[in-house]
């Protein structure tokens, strides 16, 4: 019966570790939920991931992001055709539809921190904003993680040291 008690005890630490770890930012109805990065080289290039929750009645769309942490930002999408993985900028930004959220994750969209200007390591965080149509900024950080923070023991695909554009 002890060793139970302990064991329900650690599971409960656990949880609470990591919801500790999950950073969630709102500015009026957008809400960004777990912002993240892999570590990555000086002068390389980094990706960001994060869940856009917009919570209102309009669609809003993301157009940019900006960071003082690398030369260039980018907005882009990695998809799948005909067994050929491609990856595309999003020029025109990424719609947030009223009442839904999007994903940016390994293998989808994702913000690409191109010539960062130090290397990031587990447990840095990138500061950047995020610009919307709409005129909203909201300001978050990007926590340097082995995979997304918020998820449970959860591991991102190895980042590719050869990644650039």
């Amino acid at each position: 019966m002890r060793h139970l008690a302990i064991i329900a005890a650690a599971t409960a630490a656990l949880s609470l570790s990591t919801a500790a770890q999950a950073a969630t930012y709102r500015l009026g109805t957008l809400e960004v939920v777990d912002p993240w990065s892999r570590p990555a080289a000086a002068n390389g290039n980094g990706g960001g991931f994060l869940t856009i929750v917009n919570r209102g009645a309009a669609a809003d769309t993301l157009v940019a992001v900006e960071t003082a942490a690398a030369r260039k930002t980018e907005v882009h999408r990695t998809s799948t055709a005909g067994g050929v993985m491609k990856m595309e900028r999003q020029d025109a930004g990424v719609a947030i539809p009223a009442g839904k959220q999007v994903a940016f994750a390994p293998g989808g969209y994702h913000v690409m921190f191109l010539g960062l200007t130090k290397a990031t390591k587990l447990g840095d965080k990138v500061p950047a904003t995020l610009v919307f149509k709409s005129g909203a900024k909201l300001k978050v950080e990007f926590q340097v993680a082995a995979g997304a923070p918020g998820a449970a023991g959860a591991k991102a695909p190895a980042a590719d040291a050869r990644h650039h554009h």
